[in-house]
């Protein structure tokens, strides 16, 4: 039997669709903190069939733009003391800033130095966004 630790103070990654939580844990990059973490795959859920864990024992900034980005379907738990004090449920975000690079060799930001990469969400089903200056449309994988 697989046992994992309690938290005292930190977030726990939750409902993560089973074999995305290492893509999670690669763009966090977990893999060179110095706190403990916890990446559990294929874990058995009730809900999901089997799903990925991250448990992280610090408190971090995280971007949860991004993390919607790689599953929309997430739940972050911020722990104190032991205890959930606060429950996140990530979806996808309507404007993405600097994540996705547009592949329009003529849009601005692929001509400019220094141009914010800004995408608006135009259909949450595809994951299909939207370039603020060109109006190219990226599907986000």
């Amino acid at each position: 039997m697989l046992t994992v630790n309690s938290i005292k103070k930190g977030i726990i990654i939750d409902h993560i669709t089973a074999g995305l939580g290492i893509k999670i844990f690669e763009f966090l990059k977990l893999n060179e903190v110095e706190y403990p973490v916890a990446l559990l795959m294929n874990v058995p859920s009730k809900k999901m069939g089997k799903k990925d864990i991250i448990k992280i024992e610090n408190e971090l900034n995280i971007d949860y733009s991004v993390l919607g980005l790689i599953d929309h379907n997430i739940t972050v738990n911020i722990i104190k003391d032991e205890k959930i004090v606060e429950k996140k449920k990530i979806k996808l975000p309507e404007k993405v800033v600097d994540i996705i690079n547009c592949n329009n060799p003529r849009c601005v930001t692929s001509v400019e130095r220094n141009v914010t990469q800004i995408f608006h969400l135009i259909n949450e089903k595809t994951k299909e966004y939207r370039c603020e200056y060109c109006d190219n449309i990226m599907k986000f994988k």
